[in-house]
């Protein structure tokens, strides 16, 4: 019962923050209103300014934020207890996670849709601009260099979730030219887009050609999967927005938000009358939290302070949200006041769903699990199969086993065919990835071109020069998703180290870097809280509820790069170094250290001292609504 009264309460408790703390930012902070012109319109081009309903940028957002992220983070952190895991979430995605993604979604629709680090260089200095952009550079290219091999391991481990997850493309390019050509209500193709896919899920591995089908790719090598994905993600980043990348995640979201509504209406269940049957018996087994409250001296594990705030990102803080809300969302949102639901609302979706995992691998586990030697464990020695060390708990494979396993044991407490239930948190885990993958395509895009324009050469009224540079290409959509997408190619296309160059490695070289990945992505999250706190300093605004998350953003971040360099045992030494993730880690803290320098110097000068304004916009009809913006 303790395992229900947790998911309650912490919904129960997001409710009251998104009316209450949400609203106060909304209303009294950022002082939205809906009668000013959002970028969307303002800039409408119908390629990526692209006015669109709150509902299906709620889609988006939520699908493009989450990924993997609070399924990974959470599952391995309930190593150290379930009791940290679940604080940090709560904390974290109510007092840092939802004011981050919230704060950069109001900052960038108040600055014509500019990402952060674009924005950085008005609000700082421009010096910030340029070290901040190549912090995203690196970071996206992490994500894009290893989310290939993040999606073909789970299909590799359900493939049954290949099929569902491949139809979504063109059920999600039919639903966005139904939307966009008829602008016809969102009610009709919803339900529709939610029907096909659960019929996908429940008939998409059946015996016959669909199953064979799915096991033939589920065979493909790591890097055909890569490549295949890659291909993928230029389509989506060069197209209009409304074809392709905003309905697959809105249909998207629409399955994963009733999937977890059923996660949860199987915790109630298996909270009343206990999970499902065990073999031929009618014993239930009870719903009780499996694991331990506080868990010290985990062998091979790192020290709690400051990884869990690492290994937990997504579902506290992420600041890869930041360039989801300043790059893609800011540039949709059809006025300023659905900035709240869809900036403070997602965060908080996706803080709950951090909560379901940490409750499916901590008490839905010990519903029971077939252990090594085929015999079905239950409770605590469920957990400990998978939680044992530090090792037994590493890898994706086991990270996502641990939450599909106990999430698909609340399922099957409803009566489900366990293959169904398996194969939907499958499809959940593999849609994530995917959709965080052609956003963060779609990022890098941005970046590159933002990074380019920097020394392209500039005529005479400051406008880019259309030849004369070697760099001009860059600042083109085609030119820099295509750089965007090679060079994580060519990163994912170096074996790991230790690893021969084989086939069958070929694919994981983001790998190399992975081990850095989550230091930096939170360190994105720091610096977003600056250029905020500096935008809202500017204008006299408060910044009490940012100053302390903005220090806590940087130092551990920080700290946790430090140990993983400095410390006994850490990569400097290591026998055989890996001297890339050694240099990106050691630029990455100078970079840090600067930019921080930096806004030190400037945060006196700048309390009440407006930056340089953006040049007017030609004036011209707006393309929506006559000219309203809502």
């Amino acid at each position: 019962m303790s395992t229900l009264l947790i998911a309650l309460g912490v919904g129960a408790l997001y409710l009251v923050v998104y009316h209450t703390y949400g609203r106060f930012l909304a209303r009294r902070i950022f002082k939205l209103r809906d009668d000013v012109e959002a970028p969307s319109v303002a800039l409408n081009d119908d390629k990526d300014f692209v006015p669109t309903d709150k509902f299906v940028v709620f889609g988006h957002h939520f699908t493009s934020i989450a990924g993997t992220g609070p399924i990974v983070g959470p599952a391995i952190a309930v190593i150290w207890g379930w009791v940290p895991a679940l604080l940090w979430v709560l904390f974290g995605s109510v007092l840092l996670g939802a004011v981050h993604d919230f704060g950069s979604l109001v900052v960038s629709m108040r600055n014509r849709g500019q990402t952060v680090g674009e924005i950085s260089g008005r609000v700082l200095n421009p010096r910030i601009r340029f070290l901040f952009l190549l912090i995203l550079f690196l970071a996206l290219t992490i994500v894009l260099a290893i989310f290939g091999l993040v999606i073909a391991v789970v299909f590799k481990t359900y493939p049954g979730a290949i099929f569902p997850c491949l139809v979504q493309i063109p059920l999600a390019v039919a639903i966005g030219v139904w939307l966009h050509r008829k602008g016809i209500g969102l009610m009709v193709p919803s339900l529709i887009a939610l029907a096909l896919m659960y019929l996908s899920v429940v008939f998409g591995d059946r015996e016959g050609w669909i199953h064979s089908f799915n096991m033939t790719l589920a065979a493909w090598p790591v890097a055909h999967w890569v490549a295949l994905l890659l291909a993928y993600s230029y389509i989506a980043s060069v197209l209009p927005v409304w074809s392709l990348l905003q309905p697959r995640d809105f249909i998207n979201s629409l399955q994963l938000i009733t999937a977890l509504a059923l996660v949860v209406v199987g915790l109630v269940v298996a909270a009343f009358v206990g999970g499902s049957p065990i073999g031929d018996s009618e014993l239930r087994p009870s719903l009780d939290i499996a694991a331990p409250a506080f868990r010290a001296g985990v062998a091979g594990a790192p020290v709690m302070f400051p990884f869990l705030f690492i290994t937990i990102a997504c579902g506290a803080i992420s600041g890869f949200h930041c360039l989801v809300s300043s790059g893609t969302s800011s540039k949709q949102l059809r006025c300023e006041t659905d900035a709240q639901f869809v900036g403070f609302g997602s965060m908080l979706l996706e803080g709950f769903l951090a909560t379901l995992v940490i409750l499916a691998c901590v008490a839905g586990l010990g519903l029971g699990i077939q252990g090594a030697g085929g015999e079905v464990l239950l409770g605590e020695a469920a957990y400990a199969a998978r939680y044992e060390s530090w090792a037994a708990a590493g890898g994706l494979a086991a990270k996502v086993g641990a939450f599909v396993d106990g999430a698909a044991n609340f399922l099957k407490a409803l009566g489900l065919a366990p293959q169904f239930a398996v194969a939907l948190m499958g499809v959940l885990v593999a849609s994530f990835a995917a959709t965080t993958l052609d956003t963060a395509c779609r990022l890098q895009r941005y970046v590159v071109q933002e990074l380019a324009s920097t020394f392209v050469a500039k005529d005479g009224e400051g406008k880019t020069a259309l030849s004369g540079n070697p760099l001009f290409w860059l600042t083109d959509k085609h030119g820099a998703t295509i750089f965007a997408v090679i060079l994580a190619f060519w990163v994912a296309a170096i074996p790991p180290q230790g690893m021969d160059w084989t086939w069958g490695n070929v694919g994981k070289g983001g790998l190399i870097l992975w081990p850095m990945f989550g230091a930096t992505n939170q360190l994105l999250g720091g610096l977003a809280f600056l250029v905020i706190a500096f935008w809202m300093w500017r204008r006299r605004l408060p910044v009490w509820f940012v100053a302390i998350p903005t220090v806590f953003m940087l130092v551990m971040p920080a700290w946790a790069m430090g140990y993983q360099l400095f410390t006994e045992g850490g990569w400097l030494a290591e026998e055989t170094k890996n001297w890339p993730l050694i240099f990106i880690a050691v630029a990455t803290l100078a970079l840090e250290v600067w930019m921080v320098a930096e806004a030190i110097l400037c945060w006196p000068r700048a309390r009440g001292v407006l930056e340089e304004a953006l040049e007017p916009l030609p004036r011209r009809g707006s393309q929506v609504d006559g000219g309203r913006s809502c």
